[in-house]
């Protein structure tokens, strides 16, 4: 494994924020232990990966990490021994804070910085309180678990597991929180969250265009020409649906609230396009009956030409 972040993800150090999410998708993508099953090393790898990204996705980790300030796991890098005459003009030195610790400057250097790191977190037990790291991630779900919602499982980049709830009607992008999910906090202090970004897979039959979905529902014929009910697929299971006489290729019916479902309790609509077929095998009877249309069709013509 790489140490550095940034060859972990393929990205050079003056890559912009974009490109390292970017990479990450990419990466995460095809190492995801949900698509490698039993992938040991494929596993370790989306680790890695996820861990690379936890550091470098922040801009701020990434600038303190560029700075030296922490190592390649997020951890504090020990700081050079700082003296009083380092910061013996300002007002706003590292000694100086509302909390009254200036005074410490004279019972030694160390303790100066370190009581007034605490006085600057506003700890008067003199401890100091970090919320924990966000954790982010991807998760592909299928098209009907987006419609209709689903519990589903992540695997974390620590190898946990998690429970997430998807709501009906989620987007595809759309980033779900999981609050206090993320990284324990420092010192007591509040867990961060999860972020699970969501990756709707393509559907054979269904598509999506805002809160309506939408269907291409091949029809006999005989409905095409007679009218005639047949069964057509929704989200949530089959419906009956009328096709009108002489209903053509490219004719759009609407299935209302059949859709997407809103936040506001409401569904989106469901447009079936009808795409007229023949039998699969040929049929001399229907022949006959196209071959004698044609023909009298023919002849009235040339009936009212002569006229």
């Amino acid at each position: 494994m790489a140490s550095d972040p940034y060859s972990v993800l393929g990205v050079k150090k003056d890559a912009s924020q974009e490109d390292i999410q970017k990479a990450y998708r990419r990466l995460a993508k095809k190492l995801h232990p949900d698509l490698n099953p039993g992938d040991k090393k494929a596993e370790e790898r989306f680790k890695d990966v996820s861990r690379a990204y936890d550091l470098l996705g922040d801009p701020e980790k990434r600038a303190r990490f560029d700075r030296g300030e922490i190592d390649e796991q997020g951890a504090e890098r020990p700081r050079r021994q700082q003296y009083y005459r380092d910061f013996a003009e300002g007002a706003d030195h590292v000694y100086t804070s509302d909390a009254g610790y200036a005074d410490f400057g004279d019972a030694g250097d160390i303790f100066a910085e370190i009581f007034g790191r605490q006085a600057r977190a506003g700890r008067a037990d003199g401890r100091v309180r970090m919320r924990g790291s966000d954790v982010q991630y991807r998760m592909p779900i299928d098209f009907l678990d987006a419609i209709n919602g689903a519990k589903r499982q992540v695997t974390l980049p620590d190898g946990s597991t998690l429970d997430v709830t998807i709501p009906p009607g989620v987007r595809d992008g759309q980033v779900l929180r999981l609050r206090g999910k993320g990284r324990p906090g420092i010192g007591g202090g509040p867990a961060g969250d999860a972020l699970v970004e969501i990756e709707v897979r393509p559907h054979p039959q269904f598509r999506r265009e805002g809160d309506d979905v939408h269907v291409e529902v091949p029809i006999p014929l005989a409905d095409a020409v007679l009218g005639g009910k047949i069964s057509v697929p929704t989200p949530s299971g089959p419906v009956q649906m009328t096709v009108p006489k002489w209903s053509n290729t490219g004719a759009r019916l609407r299935l209302k609230g059949k859709g997407a479902p809103r936040p506001d309790g409401t569904r989106g609509d469901e447009y079936v396009t009808l795409k007229v077929k023949l039998p699969e095998k040929p049929d001399p009877e229907l022949e006959r009956l196209i071959a004698q249309w044609r023909s009298g069709k023919s002849e009235r013509s040339r009936e009212r030409m002569e006229a």
